[in-house]
């Protein structure tokens, strides 16, 4: 069996589609037939190296999409040919399947959704209802258990509470329909781009400006730009005894400044893996909330392209235009 795959051959180079080999399963590990893949920042900062050296070229890309079941290996008893799932990075229950070599050539990670079939480890799949769009699925893997579980696991902001967020990518802007879900306010979006401002106002930011511009101290913060100057206005905006959280990713070896003193005045500072999400749980959670509760993700979907366009797309988000973009397999 084969597979269309968009690879990343080269450090700084546009990513190549090749007609791949796909080897046999291994246990614990599925074959899904990919319908939508997210693209994320961390996709940029892979095909930029900015982590650090990439040891594993040529290889796949993605870690945020919904397909269908296709076939399951040894072992696997979370789901069955037919399913409808949504693939995430974060961990949930399974086996772990590890990485796949295809082609003899090209490798790929536990998860990769740059494919229009890939092999996926049993621990990256949730199961869904096979009547949810598995457009707005593709979000549940990444997007929205990042950002609203930011709001709803780490800051567990209650009605009235003020947020600031930084940064109005698909993760910010996930954050903010959570917050705008649970009662902040005021609910201040920051950004440099006119547009994203505008599309904040739209979901419901109380107030949107540009990181120049002042505005009263809050009590939470959630930064998702990846500058290091966001993370530093962010974690100075809050009030005493306020919590500061990070999501956003620096280039490898570059360190953010803050005050020790705002330490003392008992201003907190935090990470986020993933929204501290269970995302077996929680996946379901934003379906029922989507379904039932008036959680509306879709209007995050700001790009949407066939695979043979992902390059262009890739450009987009690295310009600022995106929100979160989608990648339509089929």
């Amino acid at each position: 069996m084969r597979t269309l795959a968009a690879v990343l051959t080269q450090i700084g180079s546009p990513l190549e589609l090749q007609e791949l080999t796909i080897p046999p399963l291994k246990k614990g590990q599925v074959l899904v037939e990919i319908h939508y893949s997210g693209l994320c920042h961390t996709q940029l900062n892979e095909i930029r190296a900015l982590k650090g050296e990439d040891k594993y070229l040529p290889h796949t890309l993605g870690h945020e999409g919904s397909g269908i079941v296709l076939e399951v290996g040894e072992s696997v008893t979370k789901v069955l040919p037919g399913d409808h799932v949504v693939l995430s990075w974060i961990k949930g229950s399974g086996l772990e399947g590890g990485g796949s070599l295809y082609s003899d050539s090209v490798n790929s990670g536990s998860i990769s959704t740059f494919l229009t079939k890939a092999i996926i480890s049993e621990n990256r799949l949730i199961p869904i209802p096979a009547d949810f769009p598995l457009k707005e699925a593709a979000l549940l893997g990444c997007a929205v258990p990042t950002g609203a579980g930011v709001i709803f696991n780490t800051m567990k902001l209650q009605p009235g509470q003020s947020l600031a967020i930084f940064g109005l990518g698909g993760v910010g802007q996930s954050a903010l329909l959570a917050a705008r879900h649970r009662g902040a306010h005021p609910l201040i979006a920051v950004d440099v781009n006119p547009e994203k401002l505008a599309k904040a106002l739209e979901l419901g930011a109380t107030h949107a400006v540009t990181p120049d511009q002042v505005f009263p101290p809050t009590d939470f913060a959630f930064e998702c730009a990846g500058r290091k100057e966001a993370m530093e206005k962010a974690f100075s905006s809050i009030k005493p005894g306020g919590l500061c959280v990070i999501a956003g990713n620096l280039p490898s070896g570059q360190k953010i400044e803050i005050n020790p003193f705002d330490l003392i005045l008992g201003k907190r500072l935090s990470g986020t893996w993933g929204g501290e999400s269970s995302i077996d749980h929680d996946v379901k959670n934003y379906i029922h909330l989507y379904q039932n509760k008036g959680f509306d993700f879709t209007p995050l979907i700001t790009h949407m392209v066939g695979l043979q366009d992902l390059n262009n797309l890739i450009a987009d988000l690295a310009s600022g235009k995106v929100g979160r973009g989608l990648v339509q397999m089929l």
